[in-house]
């Protein structure tokens, strides 16, 4: 089955597959993280700490054979638009969680990886058990992941012009 082709048909912009062995848990990336910006950081159960150590994450991904590369791209109404940016990541949040249940049919044991922590509740359990474990979405960041060079390491582009938006999710699987 072609993932990519399904995922464009899904409604993504741009999918791409790629060897999930180009794949890097970066300590600098996780470095961003622990700064708690997004205020995730050991407050949503697929970020880190809990989505476990680097060498976890990349023994997970290394594990899978296929992967493939998901966008959605927003066209902006100006070089700063965070209304753009909002609407943008809602749709591409929504596109990787209906996607993400169609594809756990297809390939059980497959790992999806989005953009920042999982969103499927409004506020995560933690520290209470995860109400949606067969269902989460751990962060692509959380696992150490530099996505511009994911994008790269799958030749696909990671910017699109000027007044857009990019926001990247993947699929790693085994057939």
């Amino acid at each position: 089955m072609d993932l990519a082709q399904l995922a464009i048909e899904h409604g993504f912009s741009h999918a791409k597959e790629f060897d999930p062995q180009v794949l890097e848990a970066r300590q600098d990336v996780r470095a961003m993280c622990e700064e708690d910006k997004c205020h995730a950081y050991a407050k949503n159960w697929t970020c880190p700490p809990f989505c476990g150590t680097l060498e976890e994450c990349q023994a997970k991904m290394l594990s899978y054979k296929k992967g493939v590369l998901l966008q959605t791209e927003g066209k902006l109404n100006k070089v700063i638009d965070f209304i753009g940016y909002i609407e943008t990541g809602k749709r591409h949040n929504d596109l990787v969680y209906s996607f993400a249940d169609k594809v756990r049919e297809l390939y059980p044991g497959c790992l999806v990886l989005g953009g920042g922590g999982c969103r499927i509740c409004k506020k995560c359990a933690h520290p209470e058990p995860c109400r949606n474990p067969d269902r989460a979405v751990p962060s692509m960041e959380g696992y150490g992941l530099l996505v511009s060079k994911v994008c790269e390491a799958a030749d696909l582009p990671y910017y699109y012009g000027e007044k857009t938006i990019t926001y990247v999710a993947c699929v790693l699987y085994n057939d």
